[in-house]
């Protein structure tokens, strides 16, 4: 028998999520008049609305159960509640690369990710690198792009 992990997410990745799942389920109905209204044009066979309003129906299907799993399995981390002096999953994590450039990221659920917004999954290759680290220690990590060195210059739970 399969272990169903917990998956941890910060409050708003939980919100973003319960907020799409409610967009979905919203659209069903839409979706299921348009199979009804394509099925009454008859022949099924070369009915292209049909086709589509069905494909469409299997992946908003697909996104729904997706989405309530992953609530299901949440574990939500509030990370203002966190202390100490190692990175763990919701910390934000000032780094200094290998050209003294500052860079912060916060770690986050993989579905929270945006590197953008410096908020990376603790999942991706820096995230795992970062994780139980302290302040000062080095860090090198592989990455597409290539190997890239940081020192842990600040950790903080905001």
């Amino acid at each position: 028998m399969a272990t169903v992990d917990k998956m941890p997410m910060l409050a708003e990745g939980q919100k973003m999520l319960s907020d799409q799942l409610a967009l979905l389920k919203a659209e069903r109905p839409g979706v299921i008049d348009s199979i009804e209204e394509a099925r009454a044009h008859g022949d099924l066979s070369e009915n292209a609305e049909y086709h589509a309003a069905k494909e469409r129906q299997g992946q908003i299907e697909a996104m729904i159960g997706d989405i309530e799993d992953k609530l299901s399995r949440a574990q939500v981390i509030d990370p203002t509640t966190l202390s100490g002096d190692k990175v763990v999953f919701g910390a934000t994590v000032h780094l200094i690369d290998e050209d003294e450039k500052p860079v912060k990221y916060q770690l986050v659920g993989q579905t929270e990710a945006d590197a953008k917004l410096g908020r990376i999954s603790y999942n991706s290759p820096l995230g795992r690198a970062l994780i139980g680290r302290t302040i000062d220690d080095e860090i090198e990590v592989t990455v597409p792009s290539g190997d890239r060195y940081y020192v842990v210059s600040k950790i903080e739970f905001i």
